[in-house]
């Protein structure tokens, strides 16, 4: 195991090369974007199918439904980790300690965020439309049915509650990447994205890019949502309620409390 404090170090070095692709590598940034919103994406469908596919067992047991759907989509959060792919969620909180440190500007994390995000938006949809919808994976029952009824579900929750989830799911996205930081093993990184990553899910939190999933599926299979509400009723709140999760909740916070103090005055010397 890492200790806490050697884990902020590795954030500081982490948040630096990934503002360094920002700010230098476009191309390989928009590549890893891309593939973090499929793998996400692809923890999505993978968690409806498993999660929605045993009705007449969940209809009796509405927890098992939750866990159920919680036990698969870690996939997506254990594939950026191991394959270095660039999430918008986690790239809250991994920015966090060397912007503290000065080594970087607000702007640098803003520009970073921001084509990440986008990045990982197209790669969401891309891999939702192809690689879902076109294969008619959500076509027949109980699929059909069920991505409808998340997808709305999802859009007309009260703004300020989907805030609050979101502060929540991506409170859980980044201790996973934290706890993931913390292990030397391949077996206990896939661990810790795990488990938080489950907790979330179980517990009905809102996650940005995973919404970029569920929301446009949902409306490929007739919900009554509209763009302009997927984006302020729920991509809007919990996009924000995501950075404040992973980047005061996480990021910050465990930097101010982990982050070994007597390297302020090695640095002022």
């Amino acid at each position: 195991m890492v200790s806490p404090s050697d884990v902020i170090d590795t954030a500081i070095a982490t948040g630096q090369r990934k503002v360094g692709l920002s700010t230098r590598s476009h191309g390989r940034l928009a590549v890893s974007a891309f593939l973090a919103g499929c793998f996400i994406a692809l923890g999505g469908v993978l968690s409806l199918v498993v999660g929605f596919g045993f009705p007449s067992v969940t209809a009796v047991n509405p927890a098992m439904q939750k866990l159920l759907s919680g036990a698969m989509f870690p996939i997506g959060l254990i594939l950026v980790v191991m394959l270095g792919a660039e999430l918008f969620t986690g790239n809250n909180a991994l920015l966090v300690p060397a912007y503290m440190r000065r080594h970087y500007t607000a702007m640098d994390v803003a520009v970073n965020w921001t084509l990440v995000y986008l990045g990982n938006f197209a790669g969401a949809i891309a891999f939702t439309y192809f690689m879902v919808y076109c294969c008619g994976l959500s076509s027949s029952a109980p699929y059909h049915d069920s991505i409808i009824a998340i997808a709305e579900a999802k859009v007309f929750m009260p703004w300020g509650v989907v805030l609050l989830k979101g502060i929540g799911a991506n409170w859980c996205v980044c201790l996973a990447v934290w706890l993931a930081m913390s292990s030397r093993s391949v077996t206990g990184k896939m661990l810790g994205c795990w488990l938080p990553v489950m907790a979330f899910v179980a517990l009905g939190y809102e996650h940005s890019i995973a919404n970029m999933f569920f929301i446009p599926l949902g409306m490929l299979e007739g919900a009554s949502v509209g763009v302009g509400e997927a984006v302020w009723r729920n991509l809007v709140p919990a996009t924000i309620g995501n950075i404040i999760g992973g980047a005061v909740m996480v990021g910050m916070l465990h930097y101010y409390v982990h982050f070994r103090r007597q390297n302020d005055s090695e640095t002022s010397r």
